[in-house]
């Protein structure tokens, strides 16, 4: 069945706009009249096609929190009883993302032709994760798919929540630098050009320190410098990112992000508070430990850590403890293979597990948090420190000048 785009109004005239499937514009004008809602306009949903045949209606991942709520009303509708192709078609109707509500008519369609829920939600990869799809596979296997939805809820929105403190604490930061490196920028292309020209007249040799700052405005004002130190990043950038392509690139980048002074620590803790939550998620919603372990090592987004994680799983495929080899790799804390270990002993792995993600997620807040009260004042002082440089440089000459004058 066809999907079309409608804009209207309803009885009290308020306007009405959403995605709804019909066999023709003639059949949807009616179905919304009975709803109560006229229509002013309707044209046919645009869908792209791979070359595959696979119909993509959306090439953008939707809002994170946006699906951490529809999944929580789709987790409701299910649990109150309502069969799955009625549920998909209220989630589609309300929802006000006309992307998200494109994708949930074609997951509706899909299913409505004989696909399980995960199978249909798999041909929407930018919108619905791979963890997710499992976790939804999982659900509809056990017959407890309100349950593993409203756990999905859960693990999207502290996801979501943990990337946007992380995020929210880094802005001030970056805003400083951006706005102090073009105070600088200023100073060299406006200020020092103008001041400097007194000097221009000069016999006398000038100190290096104010050569080095006359040298830095010349390339900065002159178009051909410019664009050679513009051309030589863009290629130093190029040449990084093909050789982070590469395997071991990839590795060693990803081993040198975890060596890092304090921003090692915190890249490592995000990590395992990721690793932590999902495997807790994963094993929560019946999805076997060694399965969960391939779609986990693909949440750290560290090469290093992954490859511990498979060594972890390939353990416990031999019958040995997962624990065993997170606390042999050296790059897992003592208390996550301790609270692991004592998980898998007691049979309570997931719960552990949650416990170590609250913990981590918690040392994360805090760290990120002390390390922004940190970086303010080193960051004014770095910014004073170079006006400072700049108003010495300039001023080094002319007491040169004066002592030369008396």
């Amino acid at each position: 069945m066809p999907l079309y785009e409608y804009k209207g109004f309803n009885a009290e005239g308020k306007s009405n706009k959403g995605v709804r499937d019909a066999e023709s514009p003639k059949a949807l004008r009616a179905q919304l009249r009975r709803d109560g809602i006229f229509i002013s306009e309707v044209k046919e949903a645009k869908v792209s096609k791979k070359s595959s045949g696979t119909e993509v209606l959306s090439n953008r991942p939707v809002n994170v929190r946006l699906l951490a709520v529809v999944t929580r009303q789709f987790a409701v509708l299910i649990r109150s009883g309502i069969p799955l192709v009625p549920s998909l078609t209220a989630l589609a109707e309300q929802v006000e993302d006309e992307r998200l509500a494109r994708v949930l008519a074609d997951v509706k369609g899909r299913v409505n032709e004989g696909a399980s829920l995960a199978e249909a939600m798999g041909a929407h990869p930018k919108v619905y994760s791979n963890i997710y799809i499992n976790m939804v596979r999982a659900g509809e296997n056990s017959g407890a798919l309100d349950v593993v939805l409203e756990r999905l809820a859960d693990f999207t929105e502290g996801q979501a929540e943990l990337k946007s403190k992380v995020f929210g604490a880094l802005i001030y930061p970056v805003v400083m630098v951006v706005a102090g490196s073009l105070v600088m920028i200023g100073l060299f292309v406006f200020v020092v050009p103008r001041i400097t020209k007194i000097f221009a007249s000069a016999e006398a040799q000038l100190p290096l320190l104010t050569r080095v700052l006359i040298g830095i405005s010349e390339v900065l004002r002159s178009p051909i410098l410019m664009f050679g130190v513009i051309a030589l990043l863009v290629v130093a950038a190029i040449l990084f990112r093909n050789w982070v392509g590469t395997q071991a690139g990839r590795r060693r980048f990803d081993a040198f992000k975890l060596r890092l002074p304090l921003f090692g620590r915190i890249h490592r803790m995000v990590a395992i508070a990721r690793f932590a939550r999902t495997l807790s998620t994963l094993l929560a919603a019946g999805v076997p430990l060694l399965f969960a372990c391939k779609i986990v090592r693909n949440v750290v987004s560290n090469e290093v850590l992954a490859e511990t994680i498979d060594a972890a799983a390939l353990a416990v495929s031999e019958g040995q403890s997962f624990a065993a080899p997170l606390k042999r790799s050296g790059e897992f804390p003592p208390l996550v293979h301790h609270m692991i270990s004592v998980g898998e002993q007691s049979g309570k792995l997931e719960n552990m597990l949650d416990n170590v993600a609250t913990a981590y997620e918690q040392q994360v807040e805090v760290t990120v948090g002390g390390l922004t009260s940190l970086i303010e004042p080193i960051l004014i002082l770095f910014m004073g420190g170079g006006v400072a440089t700049v108003v010495f440089a300039i001023l080094m000459p002319i007491l040169q000048m004066n002592q030369f004058i008396r």
